[in-house]
């Protein structure tokens, strides 16, 4: 059985975790990239979009407006299974979607580059 959550790998994903978080609001697309999976078996869900594999992912991101990216996260939980594997998992709000609060789910995996998201899922909702 892995060990969960052992402290340096926790912080290690929380730093790429949070790489992640600043390119996405900041629409840098070159680093969005470099932290997905660079696969054909690589899957984001989005709120408005099924995208498999890498090339549609990066297309995606190539082709996403900039606006309005901004948002204040909650309840972001990292959890780690041994030392390669993990998964994070975070509330949203965007002043550009009032009302309405985002889910945001990812698989990160260890490689030899680094820590890369190997599967995402993103939905909205109503606010409570």
């Amino acid at each position: 059985m892995p060990e969960i959550d052992i402290p340096d790998v926790v912080a290690e994903v929380r730093k790429a975790f949070e790489e992640y978080e600043k390119a996405l609001v900041n629409n840098d697309v070159d680093k969005l990239d470099e932290l997905f999976r660079d696969d054909p078996r690589t899957i984001r869900y989005g709120a408005g979009e099924i995208l498999y594999g890498y090339a549609q992912i990066k297309a995606f991101r190539a082709a996403r407006s900039p606006v309005g990216l901004g948002r204040t996260l909650s309840k972001t939980s990292i959890t780690t299974y041994g030392r390669d594997f993990a998964t994070a998992a975070t509330l949203y709000e965007r002043p550009s979607a009032p009302g309405k609060i985002g889910r945001q789910m990812q698989t990160w995996v260890r490689f030899p580059e680094g820590w890369r998201v190997v599967a995402a899922h993103v939905s909205l909702i109503d606010a409570p």
